[in-house]
C-alpha cells in the first residue's frame, strides 16, 4: 500500500505519493483539491524519461514540504549522477520549485518533463467513479497551460504557469536544459485553482483572505494562533509533542467559508474538508478552554444554516442543525443533498450543549441572547420532528433512501448499529448516546432560559422533561441480564443489545444513574472494550466486531476523549487517566498526530497501534483530543466566575502545568502531578 504525503491550507490541500507525484491511486485520493473539487489529477515528474525515487521527505510543516529524489531504480542510488529537489507550498493553489543538480564533473543535458491533467472531479466522484457531465478543455498559452471545466453555471479552472521557457502541450510541460559541472538548474511552477462565481470572478478573491496566500502569511497566522493558546510545560514528551501538533493541525485546518465569509475548522483530510455539524461541535468543545475565539464562527454558521422547512431530499426539518455542507458540483446540481444536508440526529442537541458550554467558559451572554430563537427551535425539534415515534426519544430514519445517510448518529456507517448476534435492526432507530445529548441539552437549555432569556417557566419545563427522560432512559435502555446499556432501540422499542463505546458518551451527558456508573466504567476499561491503546467502538465478543472495521472495533481518539471526560465527570479519575495515558502512548507512534481511527487489536499483540488504512489525518476532532485529555488530567471545570482545578494526572505523566488559560475569569494557571491511584470518589450526578 502506497503512503500519501499531504500539505494543506484550510480546505485547499494537495495529496501526492512519496515521490511528490500525483496519479490515480486505489490507496488514497491523490490530487490538488479546493472546496470539494479536484483541480489537478495528474502531476508526474520524469528526468530523461525516468521516474524518480525518494531519498527523504522534509514535511515538518503542514503547508510546505520538500522531496529529495534520484532517477533510476533503487539499486542504482549509490552512483547517482544527478538528483532532484521538489520544494512545494500551498495557499489557494500551490507552488512547486524544481531543482535539478548535476553531480558530475562535466556539463550534462537533461530533459525534465511534467505530465499534467485536471479532471475537476467532485470529491464524491473521486470516492465513487462516475463520468463528468460538463466539458473540459486544455489550452496552451504563453508560459502557461490552462485547464477549463464548464457545466452550465459551474465553472472551474486550473492555470499552471512557469517562469522558464519550455515546450508546452495540452498534457504538460517539457524543459530541455544544460547544467554545468556540479551545477544546478531551478524553475518555479505556480498552479492556480480558480472558482468562478456568477460575476465571472474567483469567489475567493472577494473574501478577506483572498484566493492566494503566501507562505509568510500562512506562517504568521499559525504563529499568532499558537501564541494565543495557553503554554504547556510538562515532564511528558508525548504530551508536549501531541499538544504542539494538535495546535498546528487545528490552525492548518481553518478555512474561509464562501457561504458566510467566516473562518471555520474543516473536519478532516481528505474526505471531510468542510463544515460538519457534529464534528464541528465536538471540536469546538475540545478546543474551547484553549482557543475560545475560534468557537463563535462555528456556532454562528450552524445557527445560520438551521433548518426552516421540510425537505425530504436534504432530510431538513424546522429547528434541525445541519450535518454537512459541500461546495462541489454534485451538491450544486442536487446529485447529492449536501447543500446543506441535515442527516444527523445528534447535531441539534449538541448545538445547544456547545452554546451553553461556550457561555460557561467565556461569559459571552450577548451571543446566547442573540441566538435565543435558534436555541429554542433546536430544543423544540427534540420533542417534535426528532421524536418520530412519539415515545420521548430521538429517532432517525432518512427520508432520502437514495443518497441520504442510513445511520444518523456519530457512528454513521451502514453496519455500525447491530444486535449482539450481528443482525441489523430496522428503522427508525434511537441510538443511546443521542438520548444522553438530549438530556444534557434540556438541562443546559433550562440554565440559559432562566439566566439569560428571562423565562423561568420554560426552564422549569425543560428540567421536568430532562428528569422524565433520564428515568425513562434508565428503564428502557438498561439490560439487567448483561448489566450494560443497549446501543440503541429498534422500531418496536426493543433494545439493540450490543456493548459499545457509546456508553462512555452517556457518562459525559450525565444521563447514567449513579448506581450504574461504576458498572459502565468497568465495561469501558474491561478487556472486551479496552484494547490497551484505547476504548474500541465495539466490544470484541460481539458478532460484528472487526478490529479494522470502521465503527465496529477500531479505536477513535475523539471517542476516547469524550469517554475520558465522562469518566472524570462521574468521579472515576483513575479510569479517565488510563484512557489519557493510552491515547498519549498511541500518539507517539503517529508523530504526535492522532489519526481519525486506528485498529482495535490488543496492545499485547503489537508494540504499536496498527494503522487504519483509510483514516483521515489530520482530523479536527482527533487533533482536539490531546486538548480535551489535558483538560481532563488537570480537572478544569468552569463554575460561575471561577475555574475549578481538580488535577488527576495519570501515573507516568509527571508534572503538567498549563499557563494563561483564557476564560471569563481572565487568565489563570493550572498545575498537576501524577499521584498514586485512589478509589474513585463519585461527583454528584452531572
Amino acid at each position: 500500500m502506497r503512503e500519501p504525503v499531504s500539505i494543506l491550507d484550510g480546505n485547499t490541500f494537495l495529496v501526492s505519493d512519496r515521490q511528490g507525484d500525483i496519479e490515480p491511486s486505489d490507496d488514497f485520493p491523490a490530487g490538488l483539491f479546493s472546496f470539494d473539487t479536484r483541480f489537478l489529477s495528474a502531476w508526474l515528474l520524469t528526468l530523461d524519461g525516468e521516474r524518480l525515487h525518494v531519498l527523504s521527505i522534509d514535511d515538518a510543516n503542514s503547508y510546505r514540504n520538500r522531496f529529495f529524489l534520484v532517477p533510476g531504480e533503487p539499486t542504482h542510488y549509490l552512483d547517482a549522477k544527478a538528483s532532484v529537489i521538489r520544494s512545494r507550498s500551498i495557499g489557494g493553489g500551490f507552488t512547486e520549485e524544481l531543482t535539478v543538480l548535476n553531480h558530475t564533473g562535466r556539463e550534462v543535458e537533461f530533459t525534465v518533463r511534467l505530465d499534467m491533467a485536471a479532471d475537476f472531479a467532485d470529491l464524491f466522484e473521486v470516492k465513487h467513479v462516475r463520468s463528468k457531465q460538463g466539458r473540459s478543455v486544455a489550452a496552451v498559452g504563453e508560459r502557461e497551460l490552462r485547464f477549463t471545466y464548464r457545466r452550465e453555471g459551474f465553472h472551474r479552472e486550473t492555470v499552471v504557469s512557469t517562469n522558464d521557457e519550455g515546450a508546452i502541450d495540452e498534457t504538460g510541460m517539457t524543459f530541455r536544459i544544460r547544467i554545468g559541472q556540479h551545477g544546478e538548474w531551478t524553475t518555479r511552477l505556480r498552479v492556480a485553482a480558480v472558482i468562478y462565481g456568477a460575476r465571472g470572478e474567483d469567489i475567493r478573491a472577494t473574501l478577506p483572505l483572498g484566493s492566494h496566500r503566501s507562505v509568510a502569511a500562512i506562517q504568521a497566522e499559525q504563529d499568532d494562533l499558537l501564541d494565543r493558546a495557553p503554554k504547556l510545560s510538562c515532564d511528558s514528551e508525548p504530551l508536549a509533542r501531541a499538544y504542539r501538533r494538535s495546535l498546528n493541525d487545528l490552525a492548518a485546518l481553518r478555512y474561509e467559508s464562501i457561504t458566510l465569509g467566516v473562518r471555520l475548522v474543516a473536519a478532516g483530510l481528505p474526505w471531510f474538508m468542510t463544515l460538519f455539524g457534529r464534528d464541528s461541535v465536538f471540536t469546538s468543545l475540545q478546543l474551547l478552554p484553549f482557543l475560545p475565539e475560534l468557537v463563535p464562527p462555528t456556532i454562528a454558521i450552524l445557527a445560520g444554516l438551521q433548518g426552516s422547512r421540510l425537505d425530504d431530499f436534504r432530510d431538513e426539518e424546522p429547528g434541525k442543525i445541519p450535518h454537512e455542507l459541500r461546495y462541489g458540483e454534485t451538491a450544486g446540481f442536487e446529485e447529492q443533498p449536501h447543500s446543506p444536508y441535515y442527516g444527523a440526529a445528534d447535531s441539534t442537541p449538541l448545538f445547544v450543549i456547545l452554546l451553553d458550554e461556550y457561555e460557561r467558559w467565556t461569559g459571552d451572554a450577548t451571543l446566547v441572547r442573540q441566538l435565543e430563537f435558534q436555541a429554542r427551535a433546536a430544543l423544540d425539534w427534540l420533542d417534535s420532528y426528532g421524536d418520530l415515534l412519539g415515545t420521548g426519544y430521538i429517532w432517525y430514519q432518512t427520508r432520502n433512501p437514495e443518497t441520504g445517510l442510513q445511520n444518523q448518529c456519530w457512528k454513521d456507517s451502514w453496519d455500525s448499529i447491530s444486535y449482539r448476534d450481528g443482525r441489523l435492526p430496522g428503522f427508525p432507530r434511537a441510538s443511546c448516546e443521542t438520548q444522553g445529548y438530549a438530556y444534557d441539552a434540556k438541562l443546559r437549555g433550562a440554565r440559559l432560559a432562566r439566566t439569560f432569556w428571562n423565562d423561568p417557566a420554560y426552564a422549569d419545563r425543560l428540567e421536568r422533561e430532562a428528569a422524565a427522560l433520564k428515568e425513562r432512559f434508565n428503564r428502557d435502555f438498561w439490560l439487567p441480564d448483561r448489566e450494560h446499556y443497549a446501543l440503541a432501540l429498534d422500531p418496536e422499542g426493543h433494545p439493540v443489545d450490543s456493548l459499545s463505546s457509546n456508553i462512555g458518551h452517556l457518562l459525559w451527558s450525565g444521563i447514567v444513574d449513579e448506581s450504574r456508573a461504576g458498572r459502565v466504567a468497568e465495561d469501558l476499561l474491561g478487556p472486551r472494550l479496552f484494547s490497551g491503546w484505547g476504548v474500541r467502538t465495539l466490544a470484541d465478543d460481539q458478532s460484528r466486531y472487526n478490529p479494522i472495521g470502521y465503527h465496529v472495533g477500531t479505536v477513535w481518539p475523539f471517542d476516547n476523549s469524550i469517554i475520558a471526560w465522562g469518566l472524570w465527570r462521574y468521579g472515576f479519575r483513575e479510569e479517565a487517566g488510563r484512557i489519557c495515558a493510552a491515547m498519549l502512548a498511541a500518539s507517539q507512534h503517529f508523530a504526535g498526530r492522532l489519526p481519525e481511527a486506528f485498529a482495535g487489536y490488543e496492545r499485547n499483540l503489537t508494540n504499536y497501534p496498527v494503522q487504519y488504512p483509510t483514516a483521515c489525518s489530520p482530523q479536527a476532532w482527533s487533533a482536539g483530543t490531546p486538548l480535551l485529555l489535558l483538560r481532563v488530567m488537570l480537572g478544569l471545570e468552569p463554575q460561575g466566575e471561577h475555574l475549578i482545578i481538580d488535577p488527576a494526572v495519570p501515573e507516568g505523566i509527571g508534572r503538567v502545568e498549563l499557563l494563561d488559560i483564557p476564560g471569563r475569569w481572565g487568565h489563570v494557571d493550572a498545575l498537576g502531578r501524577s499521584r498514586t491511584p485512589q478509589p474513585p470518589t463519585p461527583n454528584p450526578t452531572p
